[in-house]
């Protein structure tokens, strides 16, 4: 089946077919880099409450940070976070130098969850909760989609891929295909979310809701660093297009009922690669007041799927 994404994106899809009649609901979780950190107050808040869903779809940083649900580790993006704030080989301009890609390609995506902060793998891959991450194929410019049920070494590659933002990140190489950042073709992956048979979502967005995204200040430099991928860079000259036109969506999904949308209160202030312990925590703090706040609205909405 041939399924047409939003805006001028598009995507290859399959019919899903569940062995049980109950309802399936979804966790949707927007990027923005260290701006997920709202989205991760929540997380963690829902996780300690026991709120359960069936499945996760992460796109960049909301990948990264949100494979920590599956592995029933609440607290450990923030922690790690924190703790490698001063190290030059995680994240920074540094790293960037030496390596073509503002967070170590190694270091930040293979070492620290292998050897630093440890990620539960086994839990991982014994939870039920389905995980899939976005990306973006710069050479045609389209979406691809990827459900990982293990933790290895190309699934990491694959949460890289996820959250490596144009510009300033290579592209990396998985399954035949050059891969970046999934928010450049799929900010809002609602409508993947639904093709894959949650009918019901919980989406989790890093702007305030009147946010409206502005036409990039940079088409030369996309040009410039991604002129040898042209389908990529005129998809970065439209993608205002895409976001906006995914917000509409979404909003017309929650008015049905079919989404419970969460937005920060207030711009989160904060930039995307932040080293900054003081911002870290008070984005990540605004997301379990937002949480806590909405405590009772999201069980409610999770049990009424569930019973379904």
């Amino acid at each position: 089946m041939y399924c047409l994404g939003i805006g001028n994106t598009s995507y290859i899809c399959k019919p899903k077919v569940f062995n049980d009649n109950h309802m399936k609901i979804g966790l949707v979780l927007e990027g923005g880099g260290m701006r997920t950190m709202f989205s991760m107050g929540i997380v963690d808040m829902m996780q300690e409450e026991g709120i359960k869903v069936d499945g996760i779809v992460g796109v960049s940083a909301g990948a990264c940070f949100g494979c920590n649900y599956k592995s029933h580790q609440p607290g450990r993006a923030l922690r790690y976070n924190i703790a490698m704030k001063d190290e030059p080989r995680y994240m920074g301009w540094r790293t960037f130098l030496k390596t073509g890609n503002i967070l170590g390609p190694e270091f930040a995506y293979h070492t620290v969850p292998m050897e630093i902060d440890i990620f539960d793998k086994e839990t991982f891959e014994k939870d039920p909760t389905e995980f899939h991450v976005v990306c973006t194929d710069i050479v045609t410019g389209e979406p691809v989609y990827k459900q990982l049920k293990t933790i290895d070494y190309d699934a990491l590659e694959w949460i890289r891929a996820s959250s490596s933002m144009p510009l300033v990140s290579t592209p990396v190489p998985l399954e035949g295909k050059l891969l970046l950042d999934g928010g450049m073709t799929d900010s809002i992956p609602l409508k993947y979310a639904q093709e894959q048979g949650f009918e019901k979502n919980i989406v989790i967005l890093t702007q305030p809701e009147e946010y409206e995204k502005k036409p990039s200040k940079l088409p030369l430099l996309f040009k410039l660093f991604l002129g040898k991928y042209p389908k990529i860079a005129e998809t970065m000259s439209r993608r205002y297009l895409m976001y906006n036109a995914q917000k509409e969506f979404i909003k017309a999904e929650a008015a049905k009922g079919n989404a419970m949308l969460i937005y920060p209160d207030e711009p989160l202030n904060i930039s995307r690669t932040s080293q900054n312990e003081a911002d870290i925590r008070r984005v990540y703090e605004s997301g379990r007041r937002k949480g806590t706040e909405l405590l009772t609205e999201l069980k409610s909405y999770v049990e009424s799927v569930h019973v379904l």
